[in-house]
């Protein structure tokens, strides 16, 4: 069967005949017949349609001719259905047209930098919120799992601390090994002109011990575990798993989140501990490798500024980074809705707000070992 638009144009005025069938099946002849039509009524004032020659129509075949009608309006040109036997076809049209036409494409404003502060600024209590009430159902969440440890995923635990833990050890070592060296450089540069290189043991213990160490071992697992962790719960939020799971009668947090928060505070003191280890060996390096200090002289050195209230100072503090670190990276993942674009989206989010949660944290601590005077 074979599908035609007729055109008949005297001047400005036009008249446009559908002839055969639009339907599915005749879908790319449609097409193309429409798309000729087009082109011949260009430059057309009105147009009048009789659709009384149309065989067979399904929606396929309306939304060709809705779209034809409605670039006619847009040019210009009133396109007049005359009224005829064929009233499904009209109707069809007509509600494709209806559908096109109720669709609002939303402006888009371009905000100044002080609207952007504005909007942020105004963003917080709301982040906030949601920030307090999924820690808080964290906390209700850990006394149901040790009056019910059923409902806790204690299974996936080994695999959670083999993927936290052991697999990070590589990564932060290799930082801390570094800033140790760092450390060392800077302190020999700062140190040697007043004659006080015998200090630099103590300025990379003080230094790491208390600070770096705890801060830039859970900088980067907030990069590498944070991470995998929201990009893990984000996947089977838009899978749908975590609505399996509630329709289990569990509570995803207790189920999820309780396990990734312990494999994280029990692995990142552990990290930090190695890290700072690592540290004394890259100022060794650093500073036999730039003076004359013996390693012997180095060690009795920095065995000397060991103490437990810096080794403390610093292991304290990491079982709250590695909570921060977790409540960011899964609360993010259950925020997720949307498809693949939503879950990279959200990791992105988890991995700044983790950093900067560990930031802040540790700054926080800072300031009351000082008030405290530790």
């Amino acid at each position: 069967m074979s599908v035609n638009v007729r055109v008949d144009r005297q001047r400005d005025r036009g008249c446009l005949v559908p002839i055969g069938a639009f339907d599915l099946a005749h879908a790319t002849a449609a097409a193309r017949a429409v798309e000729n039509a087009k082109a011949r009524l260009a430059g057309c004032i009105t147009v009048d349609v009789d659709l009384t020659q149309i065989d067979r129509i399904d929606g396929a075949g309306a939304v060709f001719l809705a779209r034809l009608f409605d670039h006619l309006d847009a040019n210009g040109c009133h396109a007049r259905v005359i009224k005829g036997p064929n009233s499904e076809a009209e109707r069809l049209i007509a509600g494709y047209r209806g559908r096109r036409a109720d669709f609002v494409v939303p402006a888009t404003r371009t905000m100044s930098p002080l609207t952007r502060i504005g909007a942020l600024a105004a963003d917080v209590p709301r982040k906030a919120d949601e920030a307090l009430d999924f820690t808080g159902r964290f906390a209700a969440a850990l006394p149901k799992a040790a009056a019910t440890p059923n409902s806790v995923d204690w299974l996936s635990l080994p695999r959670l601390i083999q993927e936290i833990g052991a697999d990070a050890l590589p990564v932060t070592s290799a930082a801390n090994l570094l800033v140790g060296i760092i450390l060392g450089f800077l302190g020999i540069s700062q140190l040697r002109p007043f004659g006080a290189v015998g200090y630099v043991p103590a300025l990379v213990v003080v230094a790491h011990f208390r600070e770096l160490g705890p801060l830039v071992t859970a900088i980067v697992v907030a990069g590498r575990s944070g991470a995998g962790l929201a990009s893990e719960i984000a996947t089977m939020k838009v899978s749908e798993e975590i609505d399996a799971i509630r329709s289990l009668g569990i509570d995803p947090v207790t189920w999820l989140v309780v396990p990734r928060c312990l494999a994280l505070a029990v692995t990142l003191p552990v990290l930090t501990w190695v890290g700072d280890l690592l540290a004394l060996v890259g100022g060794l390096a650093a500073t036999t490798a730039l003076t004359k200090m013996t390693p012997r002289a180095y060690i009795q050195a920095t065995a000397a500024a060991i103490t437990a209230r810096h080794l403390l100072a610093g292991l304290v503090k990491s079982p709250f980074l590695a909570l921060a670190i977790g409540l960011v990276a899964c609360g993010q993942g259950l925020l997720t809705h949307g498809g693949a674009a939503a879950v990279g989206s959200r990791t992105t989010t988890a991995v700044v707000l983790a950093i900067f949660s560990v930031i802040v944290i540790s700054a926080v601590f800072t300031f009351f070992f000082a008030l405290i005077g530790i």
